[in-house]
């Protein structure tokens, strides 16, 4: 079922006659403000990567490892001296 040009006239007409002009106005640059709104957030997003750091943060205090302690072997011998 195709769609023509008489069709898509009455439509218009009826819309025109319920809504009147200037509510349709109205809602025309409501529209056309929420289009830019949505652009102006893709942009907002295509460039968020740019700013961020990939560089990991500095070590915390917690996070930070302690030398390592060097634990007496089970037979002693760390603790003999000759």
């Amino acid at each position: 079922m195709n769609v023509g040009p008489w069709q898509l006239l009455i439509v218009a007409i009826v819309i025109l006659v319920l809504f009147g002009r200037g509510r349709i106005s109205e809602m025309m640059g409501d529209f056309g403000k929420g289009i830019k709104s949505f652009k102006q957030g893709m942009n907002e997003e295509a460039r968020a990567p740019d700013r961020i750091d990939h560089q990991s943060p500095a070590p915390t205090a917690s996070e930070k490892k302690a030398d390592p302690v060097e634990t007496p072997t089970a037979t002693g011998d760390s603790e003999k001296s000759s």
